[in-house]
């Protein structure tokens, strides 16, 4: 009888989108947002329950994302309230997108 032998399968990562640029990164990579009855509220954790969208740790991506997309992206119109508390949080982001080392001109 021959031993049998361990075989360890590669775990899965979990992949998401970018709402603003498209591009398709690690889950942990990027920043949740998530859809809730009091509005649209950033989810550091990943586990908040709701519709969730997800954005690079750029500013170009939140501009990008916050012209039209984000709303897609959750299925709801954004208030000019979540409007504003994303634009102060995108505020405070590097303006170069840090996913790929590009500078945004």
């Amino acid at each position: 009888m021959t031993p049998r032998l361990a075989v360890h399968k590669a775990k899965k990562v979990p992949q998401r989108t970018c709402v603003g640029c498209r591009q398709v990164l690690q889950k942990r990579q990027l920043i949740r947002l998530v859809r809730t009855p009091e509005g649209v509220r950033i989810d550091p954790t990943g586990k908040l329950a709701g519709r969730g969208a997800y954005l690079h740790d750029s500013r170009t991506c939140w501009e990008k994302a916050l012209k039209g997309a984000m709303g897609a992206a959750l299925k709801m119109e954004l208030t000019e309230t979540d409007k504003l508390v994303l634009k102060e949080y995108a505020s405070r982001l590097p303006e170069a997108d840090t996913s790929d080392g590009d500078q945004v001109q």
